[in-house]
């Protein structure tokens, strides 16, 4: 009888640990690594070992993002939108900026890797995430509707932000290549912000309605881990002991990234891509699946805002390693990446320009992305 009684007990503790694998599982790899494999990330001698530990390490870091993305869904649930899409870019952004600070600290100087890092993660936002979600949503529900206010605030600090980070270093006539000033670094880092910071303030209290879907109603974190399994103290707290590993095993990651390009003559942009991939993919998914439920609107949300956050957040902090540790850094972009950039911004501004999607606007999006990987291997 005592069996049967804790059983219940039991199969929910069971159900706890499985769902929080992703934490467990990386800060065991966190721990491995710092007691046993430090030379693992070190030495590469041995390109087939360091070629799995690279798979190893990127597996379970992106199973910890899936795992930060699901408690953020949660918190979402809690908070409503729009801090409920807040929570889930700002948590998705972290880790991004926390494993650019580590490549910039870390081995050889590359200063060109946040840059590239950056342009990937807003190529792959603004063209293969829209597009894809533009096209799942048209494809079970033909056309859908959005807030035309809040893709336009969304648009106009995204495109401002841009220009300024990406494209206007590559024209200013203060350094003979692509970086910039301490001033310039310290202005635009300033002004990345505080027009950051308007925006947040805009989309959480001033004008909250323009990122919500009209007719939401009770719109709860639906699908997949999205249903609350604890308080919301609780999964806060889990959140960050998931994202915990991400930070540990960064720059290990990074170390193998910075070897990889180096022996293979890759293209910087590749390295950028990779640590695109790993940040972008369980928010990418979110966004698919948001707009397969005819949720466009918080699709939006979540692609755009993670644009934004990319760049008002991670070129900022960037800037302000640079100047504090004197690592080089250029962030202007090659005339035909900027053309590109700016072709993005204008086909985005096209897509949410107030008439309601359809799957050929995804298609022109996804062009566009063919169009950045091919220039990425055959500039």
């Amino acid at each position: 009888m005592a069996t049967t009684t804790a059983r219940p007990g039991a199969d929910r503790l069971g159900a706890a640990l499985r769902a929080e694998l992703p934490m467990i599982v990386g800060l065991a790899m966190a721990a491995v690594l710092v007691t046993f494999g430090h030379g693992w990330t070190r030495d590469f001698s041995n390109l087939a070992f360091t070629a799995a530990i690279f798979a190893v390490l990127f597996v379970v870091m992106i199973w910890c993002a899936f795992g930060v993305v699901r408690h953020a869904e949660v918190l979402a649930h809690y908070c409503g939108e729009p801090y409920g899409t807040l929570i889930l870019t700002l948590s998705v952004v972290s880790i991004e900026v926390t494993i650019m600070a580590t490549i910039m600290l870390t081995g050889d100087p590359n200063p060109t890797l946040p840059r590239d890092t950056v342009y990937a993660a807003v190529m792959i936002v603004l063209n293969a995430m829209v597009g894809i979600s533009v096209i799942v949503g048209a494809l079970r529900h033909r056309e859908q509707q959005y807030s035309l206010q809040g893709a336009v605030a969304f648009l106009a600090v995204i495109t401002t932000l841009a220009v300024i980070s990406l494209i206007v270093p590559t024209f200013t006539k203060s350094t003979p290549d692509s970086s910039v000033t301490h001033a310039q670094a310290l202005a635009f880092a300033v002004l990345t912000t505080m027009l950051y910071g308007g925006f947040l303030v805009i989309q959480t209290m001033r004008h909250r309605t323009f990122f919500v879907e009209a007719d939401a109603g009770d719109e709860s974190a639906e699908g997949e881990g999205g249903a609350p399994v604890y308080p919301a103290w609780v999964h806060a707290i889990l959140l960050l002991l998931t994202l915990l590993p991400v930070v540990l095993l960064a720059e290990s990651l990074a170390l193998i990234v910075d070897f990889a390009l180096d022996t293979l003559h890759a293209p910087a942009t590749v390295g950028g891509i990779i640590i695109a991939i790993l940040v972008l993919a369980p928010e990418g998914l979110s966004s698919f699946r948001a707009a397969a439920q005819n949720h466009l609107q918080r699709s939006v949300n979540l692609s755009l805002g993670s644009a934004l956050s990319t760049i008002g957040l991670t070129i900022p902090a960037m800037l302000l390693i640079s100047l504090f540790t004197g690592t080089p850094l250029q962030l202007g972009l090659a005339p035909a990446d900027a053309i590109l950039l700016g072709l993005t911004l204008l086909i985005a501004q096209m897509t949410f320009s107030g008439a309601p999607t359809n799957i050929l606007l995804g298609g022109v999006h996804i062009v566009v992305f063919a169009t950045f990987m091919v220039l990425i291997f055959n500039p």
